[in-house]
Formats: C-alpha cells, sequence, structure tokens
C-alpha cells in the first residue's frame, strides 16, 4: 500500500469579495495556520494543502473541478470563515467527485468581551456562514462529513482524522482490482451479490479467473525464490518440528511456500488489491492456501475465503483506513459460541486464513489435517488474537441496496488453554451482550464473514459508510432489539 502521508486533502475557505481585499487577506492568513497547523499533527495521515480563498462561483467550480482531477487528493475540507453565498457553490459542489469534509469552526476559540466589535463581527462570521453551507449541502442532497469545534481542540482533530482515512480508504477503491479464484461456495446466499452494482457504487471491480492461471504462476516459481521463503518462514515464526529443515513434512511447508509466491506473483502482474478463494475450486493446487493467504493479508491485501469478494474489499478498504494505526484487521467469521449464561463469548476463526496482524505473540507455522477441500493438510499460522476493543463489519447486498453492519466487540484472552483447535484465532464479548447483538445481526440479515479490526473504531466506519452512500448499523452498549427493529423498518 502507498503510505497515506502521499495522499493530500484540500483546505478550501469560503467568503466574498462584499468584505474587501483587507479582509479577503486576513481570511487568507487565518486559513493557512489552520491548515498549516492540522497538517502538523501526527494524527492526521494524509498532507492537508492550503487552497486559495474562494469568493466567486469561478473560484469554486475551478477548485473542485481541479481536485476531481488530481489523483493525490482523496477530499476536500470546506470552511467559511465569513459568509459565503451558498449559491456561488451551486456549480461547484455539482461536479465535486471526492469526499467532502465541512469543518464548521473559527479562527479563534473565545469571544473577545472587552474588545469585540463590528470589525471582528463582520469577520468572524462562521457561525451562519456555515449555516447557509450547511443549507446547500442539503438541499443538493450531498453526502458530507460534518465537524463542529474548534480547530486546535483535540476531538476536533481526531475527527478529522477518521475522516481522511475513511476518504482515502474510498480513493484506494476507485479502479481497484479484486481477484477472484473459482466461484462462491456452492449454494451458499451471503457470499453471491451484484458485481456490476457493486463496482457502480463501491468503484472496484471483481472479475473470476481461472484456477489454471494461478497454478501457471505457482509452477513458475523457482527452487531458489522457494528457498528464501523458507528461511524467512524460519526466522519469523516458530516453526514446529515436523516443517522443520529436518522434518518429514517440510516438502509441505515448500508447497505453500510456492503457492505464496505464486500468489504474490500474479497479484502483483493484475495490480490487484484484494482477492478470493474457496475450497471448492483447487484443482492443480495440492492444498488450500493458508500461510500464503495470512501473510498477504498482512501485507495489506484484502481477502475473504469462499468467493466473499464483497468482504474481501472491505478488508482491503479497513486495512487502508487502518494504515500506521495500532492493531490489526483481518477477514473473520462467528464460529462458535461459547454460551455460559454468566460470560457467554464468541470464538471467532476461520478454516484457515486469520491474518496475522492481530496476534498477541509470534504465530507457529503448523500442518493439520482440514477435513474438506479433498487436498493435501495445509500449512497455516497459528495464534491468540490479543486482548482489546475491536469491531466486526460487514457489507450486506440486499437486493436493491447495500448496507453495512458494524458490532462493537471487546476482545478476551481465552480462560483455558487451547491445545488442539488448529487455527489463528480471537475470543470476544459482543456488545451490549451476546444475546442482544446476535439477535439484531440475524434480524438484520448479517453474514456470517466479516472484517474484524482492533486499529478502526465505529467512527471510521461511520464516514467509510457515508462516503460511499450506504445504510449503517451500529450495534454497541445503547443497542436495544426494539429500537433496532425500528431502525431496520425504516429502511
Amino acid at each position: 500500500m502507498r503510505d497515506l502521508d502521499s495522499y493530500e486533502a484540500w483546505f478550501i475557505t469560503g467568503s466574498q469579495h462584499l468584505y474587501g481585499k483587507e479582509v479577503l487577506r486576513k481570511v487568507d492568513e487565518h486559513a493557512q495556520q489552520i491548515a498549516r497547523e492540522l497538517n502538523s499533527s501526527s494524527e492526521i495521515p494524509v498532507r492537508i494543502v492550503h487552497k486559495p480563498v474562494v469568493a466567486t462561483s469561478d473560484a469554486i467550480h475551478g477548485v473542485c473541478q481541479e481536485a476531481s482531477r488530481d489523483d493525490n487528493c482523496v477530499g476536500i475540507i470546506t470552511w467559511m470563515h465569513t459568509f459565503s453565498p451558498a449559491k456561488m457553490w451551486i456549480s461547484g459542489l455539482r461536479v465535486l467527485q471526492k469526499p467532502l469534509a465541512h469543518l464548521h469552526t473559527q479562527f479563534n476559540r473565545d469571544i473577545p468581551w472587552s474588545t469585540i466589535d463590528m470589525d471582528f463581527m463582520n469577520i468572524n462570521q462562521s457561525a451562519h456562514g456555515g449555516r447557509e453551507f450547511g443549507h446547500i449541502c442539503t438541499r443538493m442532497g450531498l453526502r458530507r462529513k460534518v465537524i463542529v469545534g474548534h480547530w486546535q481542540d483535540a476531538t476536533t482533530v481526531t475527527d478529522l482524522a477518521a475522516w481522511t482515512r475513511a476518504a482515502v480508504a474510498w480513493h484506494d477503491a476507485q479502479g481497484a482490482h479484486i481477484a477472484r479464484f473459482g466461484d462462491n461456495m456452492r449454494d451458499v446466499a451471503v457470499t453471491e451479490g451484484d458485481k456490476v452494482e457493486a463496482q457502480i457504487q463501491f468503484g472496484y471491480a471483481v472479475n473470476g479467473f481461472g484456477l489454471g492461471d494461478l497454478v501457471a504462476a505457482v509452477n513458475g516459481i523457482t527452487d531458489e525464490a522457494t528457498d528464501r521463503l523458507l528461511q524467512e518462514y524460519d526466522d519469523c515464526y516458530s516453526v514446529t518440528v515436523a516443517l522443520s529443515p529436518r522434518g518429514e513434512r517440510r516438502e509441505s511447508l515448500r508447497d505453500a511456500a510456492r503457492i505464496e509466491l505464486g500468489l504474490r506473483t500474479f497479484l502483483e502482474q493484475g495490480n490487484f488489491k484484494a482477492f478470493t478463494d474457496t475450497f471448492e475450486n483447487l484443482h492443480g493446487l495440492r492444498q488450500l492456501p493458508g500461510i500464503a493467504v495470512q501473510r498477504l493479508m498482512n501485507d495489506g491485501y484484502g481477502f475473504a475465503a469462499e468467493g466473499d469478494w464483497k468482504t474481501a474489499a472491505l478488508v482491503r478498504a479497513m486495512k487502508v483506513m487502518a494504515e500506521g494505526l495500532k492493531g490489526g484487521t483481518s477477514f473473520m467469521e462467528d464460529y462458535t459460541y461459547h454460551l455460559d449464561p454468566t460470560n457467554p463469548m464468541v470464538l471467532g476463526a476461520h478454516m484457515l486464513e486469520i491474518c496475522p496482524s492481530i496476534a498477541a505473540n509470534t504465530p507457529s507455522v503448523e500442518i493439520h489435517p482440514l477435513s474438506i477441500g479433498e487436498r493435501e493438510d495445509p500449512v497455516r499460522l497459528i495464534f491468540e488474537a490479543a486482548p482489546g476493543e475491536a469491531v466486526n463489519v460487514a457489507i450486506q447486498d440486499l437486493g436493491d441496496e447495500f448496507r453495512m453492519l458494524v458490532n462493537e466487540v471487546d476482545v478476551v484472552s481465552p480462560p483455558e488453554m487451547l491445545p488442539k483447535l488448529p487455527v489463528a484465532r480471537a475470543l470476544w464479548k459482543p456488545r451490549p451482550d451476546l444475546k442482544t447483538a446476535t439477535t439484531a445481526w440475524i434480524l438484520a440479515g448479517g453474514p456470517h464473514h466479516t472484517s474484524f479490526s482492533q486499529a478502526l473504531h465505529s467512527e471510521h466506519l461511520e464516514n467509510f459508510a457515508e462516503i460511499a452512500g450506504l445504510q449503517l448499523l451500529v450495534i454497541d452498549n445503547d443497542t436495544s432489539v426494539r429500537a433496532f427493529k425500528s431502525a431496520l423498518n425504516r429502511r
């Protein structure tokens, strides 16, 4: 992935010529100072780029058109320092094709009680200038983020940082390619979806490829490249005796390494950002990709199993949003419950493909039977997820629209060892509780596959949903089944 600081968010300040050149000069000075300080914040991952004050319809149209064309610009941040008549913004906002954040702030934090006069009032008109701008955005039906507060307040900076991360993820999805090896798991409903409608709404393209194309890439890997990757496995992980250099199953690890190198080659040559596979389409592969998928996810690729391209795209988007933040992001599945009435929990896992970015400790490289897929035993990384706050997120295709569903959870350490469980896993307590959260999820028609993140919070996903035009449903500590049903009925 590109470093997020290679992207830009443009800071655009609105005013009008009514106030005269001196006022506009002062407005621009203030805008430059705000942009400069926001740009220096370590919390905001992109560069905040100041643009000259816009005071005419032509100037607004020009900068919005320029932002839409610029490959490094992920969105614009607007600020109405003075009153900027909103009809001037119509033509510009009509051509804007980038996410929009409305920063409703003012340069001064406090009213200067003893010196305030009409000169001060004429230049510091954000309170009603922002309302004028908000009116035209609503009138035009524009999706945007509204951030209210002084520009030096920590909460304002945090809100803006979260929005910029969502804007980068949206930018990354435009024109992205997702590879689909085989079809979705047979007879499964929730992993199906309208790929054409998804491309229209989200900007990414999902295309299928014959497994023979991947097998050819795997077969083209040299012994020298395989040996180098095997050494990396030995250096980075705790390799079980059977897979060690003199172990009786070393050849299986060699096969897994070839699959990783072949997959990586295929994805890099095709400029793919995410991919899917399924255990029902393995012809030509000796084992289902396990460690290969885990390590590719760890490097930023989106992935979901069984042909689930929607979740693969979501994992990629959330990895982009989370870049540089503490905590990992992974493909996930609610696998089994602990229904102790005093301590109910969910064990999340998958057959093989959980990303080691969420690992609490050094993963172990192991080989175990899979029992399905009719292939040789696959190699995988095994670990526990680190305790802490997390979110489980899903994108649903409801036939007539896409929707985002979020459940806030708390990851905990297992109360006992799991010596015979041969997969990576995360154990969590859903908010507000297992019964309420699961009831709400099922009522919403939520899928069994999710993107799980300990780096992101609900606000990041809310921003992305707003940009993408998705209905957002959040299951958190405030959720009740009755209120959740009402939200569903308002669709």
